[in-house]
């Protein structure tokens, strides 16, 4: 068997596009089942709208997503690259990471399955925890299986276990903005303080400047004091 590469290389398409209110990838989980109150949905493209290819899958609780790293493709694969958990400032290989710069540009997402949604010819998966922003491709959809992929022994690397998390706080103006939009989004200040909490901040700036993130149709404006994330301002697009 030869192992010369194909030159044609291999085609795959999307089956899928996440639907999700995570509009960029700054403020985006870098791991899926961080912030599981986000919720979005996956919704098929025809052919594979086709309900027949999920018989089944509402008795898995969880699935995995493998997706295209869209935005950062082009950009094509580095061998060592700055994972953030590591401050930004260490260099690692490449596959001792889920970094997007990869040879393949294909990444993986463990998401709890909420519900299979059927409108008309629009087939959907409700799920939540996933770490991808808006319109990612999605190439295929497995079920987790616990009793082979769980393993409690397994060894984590310099990821073995969860960044340490910071304190959620909103200014008065935003806490009342979000009690007037608890009819159209009752779980609104949960799911932010999920993201917030997670410090989005790159790990080299790690000062009380102001940021801005945007969710669904909202702009966030916070800062970092004394440990806090405050919540200055909740604008809408």
């Amino acid at each position: 068997m030869s192992l010369t590469p194909n030159p044609n290389g291999f085609h795959y398409q999307a089956i899928a596009y996440l639907r999700s209110p995570l509009k960029e990838k700054f403020g985006t989980p870098r791991q899926p089942g961080l912030a599981p109150q986000l919720q979005a949905t996956v919704e098929l493209i025809p052919p594979y709208n086709c309900a027949a290819a999920f018989e089944g899958i509402e008795h898995y609780s969880h699935l995995w997503l493998l997706f295209h790293f869209h935005q950062t493709a082009a950009q094509g694969w580095r061998p060592r690259v700055r994972p953030p958990r590591l401050g930004g400032n260490r260099y690692i290989g490449l596959f001792a990471t889920r970094t997007m710069f990869r040879p393949n540009p294909i990444g993986l997402s463990l998401v709890q399955l909420l519900k299979v949604e059927q409108f008309g010819d629009t087939l959907q998966l409700a799920v939540a925890g996933a770490d991808l922003i808006d319109a990612t491709p999605i190439l295929d959809i497995k079920p987790y299986l616990p009793f082979i992929e769980a393993k409690t022994t397994a060894a984590g690397g310099f990821a073995a276990t969860q960044a340490a998390t910071l304190k959620v706080s909103f200014d008065p103006l935003v806490i009342a903005q979000l009690k007037r939009l608890e009819g159209s989004h009752p779980q609104l200040g949960e799911q932010l303080t999920e993201l917030l909490t997670l410090d989005p901040r790159p790990a080299y700036q790690q000062d009380e400047r102001y940021y801005g993130l945007r969710y669904a149709d909202f702009n966030l404006k916070w800062q970092v004091v004394n440990g806090v994330v405050r919540v200055v301002s909740l604008g809408q697009c």
